[in-house]
């Protein structure tokens, strides 16, 4: 029998996902909170097709660190950023760090993006609706982007960064570089309608 390190199935030991509400409801599905301790679980969604929703959504963050580049393959180095990451955000608004994580996907998520589609042998730009999973993938994609952005030419650490990321887009903070891209997208595909 295997004995856990913990009492109860807590993120890390110390975050609990019982309090964790989503509160888009085009995103619930694709949020996954389901309780475990260490995110990791080892790429067993990878050849089942919408697998990723089935993935807890701090290890899809962990994931999305995991850039290719400097960071590439250093999962535990992702994890740490992360976890101490949390730590800074439970310290500076006495919050559950996953809360804040699920309020910053919904705010940076876009809901509107362009495509581009040929007519008559013309480009033409359309806007059109975004699928829940994708607008997970970009909040996510934009949360990563934005840390290695930041982390160049500062003094600051990562988990820094990544708490003032965090913190900036749950509060829905249009400076943050989360949301500037959110709006951004969604300004280029109001005037393409």
């Amino acid at each position: 029998m295997v004995k856990l390190p913990c009492k109860e199935i807590k993120l890390f030991c110390k975050r609990s996902f019982e309090d964790v509400k989503v509160s888009d409801p085009g995103l619930v599905r694709y949020i996954n909170l389901k309780p475990v301790i260490f995110p990791h679980s080892f790429g067993r969604h990878a050849k089942h097709r919408f697998g990723k929703a089935d993935v807890n959504i701090v290890e899809r963050l962990i994931n999305k660190i995991m850039r290719k580049g400097r960071n590439t393959g250093k999962k535990l180095l992702a994890m740490k950023i992360v976890r101490d990451a949390f730590e800074i955000i439970y310290q500076r608004t006495g919050e559950n760090p996953i809360q804040v994580l699920v309020r910053a996907i919904e705010n940076g998520a876009p809901r509107e993006e362009v495509v581009r589609l040929e007519k008559a042998g013309m480009i033409v730009h359309e806007a059109v609706d975004v699928a829940p999973q994708r607008r997970v993938d970009l909040a996510l994609r934009f949360i990563a982007e934005a840390l290695v952005k930041s982390s160049y030419h500062t003094p600051k650490r990562a988990p820094e960064i990544l708490a003032d990321i965090l913190i900036g887009a749950a509060n829905n903070d249009p400076s943050n570089p989360v949301v500037a891209k959110k709006i951004e997208i969604e300004k280029i595909a109001q005037a393409s309608r």
